[in-house]
This record gives C-alpha cells, structure tokens and sequence, in this order.
C-alpha cells in the first residue's frame, strides 16, 4: 500500500515538473525568438535646420470700423415730410436727407422778418433825428436794442429750421432707413447709419508683453477669416492704459479700402510685423512635441548600433527651448544646431533610439516649412 502511494507522488512530481520545465523553456525561446528580431525601421519625414532670416510677427483677432462713422439722429421732434435718401446711396457732405415739418417755424421767421425790418426803420429813422437833434439819446438806444433784438429772433428761428433739416456730416455710404413719411420723431430718434469706407480702421488687442513691441508706424496686415481678402496698413495708435479686466492692450491700425471690400463690424485677423532677424532657426510647429517634461523634438543621427556592420539612421529625442511663433513657424532658442535633420510627421510611430527611414513625400509641405521664413 505504501509502494503503491509512493509511486503515485512519484509520477505526480515527474508530471508537474514536465509540465514547468516545458513552459519555462517555451518562455526561453521566445524570449530568444523576439531577440533577436530587429523592428523595421519607421518612416518619417525631416526638416534640416538652418540659419535663416526670419521675420516675426503679432497675430491678433480685430475689428473694422469706419474712420468716419456716426449714427445719424435727429435733432428736433416732428413730422417727417420728406427722406431724399435710399438705402446704400453715396451722399455727400452738405446733403440734405430728411425734411421735418417747419411750417410752423417758417411762418415764425416770416413773421420775425417784418419786426426785424421795421425795427431797421425805426433805428434808422432814430439815428436822423440824433443827427439833427431833434430827438432824445434815450430813444436811439431803444431803437438799436429793438434792432439787436430782432436780429437775434431771426437768427433763433433760423437756427431752429436748420434743426428740421437734416443733412450729411461728411460724404460717405448710408444705411437702410429708420423712420418713414409721416411718422412723428423725437428730438435723438436714429434715421440712418453714415459710413466712410474709403478709410478704414481695424482694432485689435495684444498682450501687455506683446504690446510692448509695437510701435506707431508699423505694418500690419489684416485678411478676412476666409482669407479672400488681405490688405495692408500701419498701427496709428496703441492705447495709453491696460484693461484691468482682460490685462490686455487695444490698438488701431488704419488700411486703405479704395475697392470697398472691408465693412464696418467686419472679423477680420491681423497681423503686427516685427522687424527681421538674422541667424535664426525656425521650424514647422509640427516638429515639437510637448509634455509634462517639456518640448523635445526628434533628431536624425548616423550610428552604429552594437553589432551591426554600417551605420544606421536612428531617432534621438533632444529637449529644446522655444521662442517667438509666426504662422505656423516656431523659434528654437536652444537645443538645436545648423545642419540637424528633425522629424516632422511620423514623431507618434517613434520611440528613443528608433531606426528610421527618411521619405520626405510622407510630408512635403512641412518639410519645405522653413524656407517660407526666409
């Protein structure tokens, strides 16, 4: 019975021990298996990087406005008898728009006309009789105040018909009218938007940082947010004072609208050109890759990995400081020297020390980048 219970315990230890032997020596020879294997190299496209002349620039998000642009509104309350206007019509300076109802005002001035020319008689009349001496200074001087007093009745109810006349403050385009024939107005109701066009201004805001590089005079240029227009201009004002608020800068750049394509309200992107800079290296944005660590780009190295016979493209990971960006170009500040070879497209399929196999058609664009800085 012993015999028996000791040959059993025996065929179990012979069994499992088959069994771990022959996994531990399957698990070897994979081990050796994957060893052994080389991964292929991975294709990526490159930059060179070179010393180039580079010409920073500002972007910023702004506005259009006219250089003159009110809303027009009128002056004294009334009926409106007449609006000499259409919407978009080109008026100029003088014009007149809207007529109010002063038939009242008139026969007032009418009427402040005949006292105005009787009392220029009776003045005149007072003076003959001075002269001669025939009558008292006390009636000249009221013959003269009459007279000044009638003057200035006049000139009031002349005053008050130009306030029923509305006309054009300068010659530009106006808008869609607000009010109609006949309707009743206040004295500050809108009738119409007057824009210059031909002159335009674009506001923009910039960092506190950023606002510090621009000066009056500068160019700019601005395009529209589908980019089928660009024109270009120059800052003409940079506001004295940070918005608490937003701890940002507001500046006006003024641009010539000879063809008419900008309009008032308009989105528009700008652009603050700096001045150039020689000996710069600046690279496709695509060639950073950013993380916790910091920013890193992958550069191409020849070496001869151990064991191999000739030399081997490999992918090496190199921190790097960025500086100014322009467009899609970024500055590389340290990290880099005239002559590497960076990846631009490819950089998620490589890992440190990676083989790689150059093919620029994987992306042309990016790797032709850093000639459009020059």
């Amino acid at each position: 019975m012993i015999k028996r219970a000791f040959l059993a315990f025996l065929a179990l230890i012979l069994v499992a021990g088959g069994i771990v032997g022959f996994n531990l020596f399957r698990s070897k020879m994979i081990a050796e298996f994957f060893a052994g294997m080389t991964p292929p190299p991975v294709t990526v496209s490159v930059s060179d990087v070179a010393l180039t002349r580079w010409t920073p620039g500002l972007d910023a998000i702004g506005t259009a406005t006219a250089a003159r642009g009110v809303d027009l509104a009128t002056e004294a309350a009334g009926i409106v008898r007449e609006i000499r206007f259409a919407a978009n019509d080109r008026v100029e300076e003088g014009q007149l728009l809207v007529q109010i109802d002063d038939r009242t005002e008139r026969a007032d001035l009418a009427a402040a006309e005949a006292a105005l020319a009787l009392a220029e008689t009776s003045l005149t009349r007072a003076r003959e009789l001075r002269e001669r001496g025939v009558s008292a200074t006390t009636t000249l001087d009221q013959a003269e105040a009459g007279a000044v007093e009638a003057r200035s009745t006049v000139a009031k109810l002349k005053a008050v018909l130009e306030t029923k006349q509305l006309t054009a403050p300068f010659g530009g385009t106006i808008g869609i009218p607000r009010i109609e024939i006949g309707q009743f107005v206040t004295a500050g109701t809108t009738y119409a938007t007057l824009q210059d066009r031909e002159n335009m201004r674009v506001d923009f805001t910039l960092s506190e940082q950023d606002a510090g590089l621009v000066s009056v005079g500068q160019p700019v240029t601005v395009t529209s947010e589908v980019g089928d227009l660009s024109l270009s201009g120059e800052v003409t004002g940079i506001e004295p004072k940070i918005d608490p608020n937003s701890r940002l800068v507001t500046l006006r750049a003024e641009v010539e609208n000879a063809e008419d394509k900008l309009t008032p309200g308009q989105f528009l992107r700008v652009r603050v050109d700096l001045a150039e800079v020689d000996g710069v290296i600046a690279l496709p944005q695509t060639v950073v890759s950013s993380n916790l660590y910091g920013d890193s780009v992958f550069v191409i190295r020849e070496e001869t990995p151990e064991g191999a016979e000739e030399p081997q493209l490999i992918a090496r990971q190199v921190f790097v400081e960025l500086g100014r960006r322009s467009a899609d170009l970024v500055e590389i500040v340290t990290g880099l020297e005239a002559g590497d070879r960076v990846v631009n497209a490819g950089q998620n399929k490589l890992s440190p020390g990676a083989r790689v196999l150059i093919d620029n058609s994987v992306a042309p664009v990016a790797a032709e980048a850093p000639a459009a800085a020059q």
